[in-house]
């Protein structure tokens, strides 16, 4: 028996509207605001829910490094076509971290959102 029921993935940025922004046109969804502007949540397809928490003098983690400010986690999203995608999450503000995909061998890139926070397009 489970001791919960997922609810939600956080992300601390120093911009919640931005952030929250980003993602609805990366997955698509609705943004609601908390009653405040700490606060915004991103209602996916699916059910699916990524929420964006102000964190003034957030830094972002540093791509791959298992020591100091190392990631903490990231996300990872299937697409279709790669290189299209890859097109417009940059067109949107993401940064390029790791591209060697050694010419499609390798079924993931990986980028950070415009908050600095790891992602993962990866080949369906």
């Amino acid at each position: 028996m489970a001791i919960a029921t997922y609810c939600l993935v956080a992300l601390d940025c120093p911009d919640p509207q931005a952030l929250a922004a980003f993602y609805a046109e990366l997955l698509g969804g609705e943004v609601t605001k908390d009653s405040d502007e700490e606060w915004y949540d991103l209602y996916a397809p699916g059910g699916h829910r990524l929420a964006f928490q102000l964190a003034p003098g957030h830094t972002p983690p540093k791509w791959p490094r298992a020591d100091d400010n190392s990631q903490q986690m990231h996300l990872d999203f299937h697409v279709r076509d790669m290189d299209a995608a890859e097109q417009q999450v940059l067109a949107l503000g993401a940064t390029p971290l790791d591209l060697d995909d050694r010419d499609g061998e390798r079924d993931f890139r990986v980028y950070a959102d415009p908050a600095g926070h790891p992602f993962c397009l990866c080949r369906e």
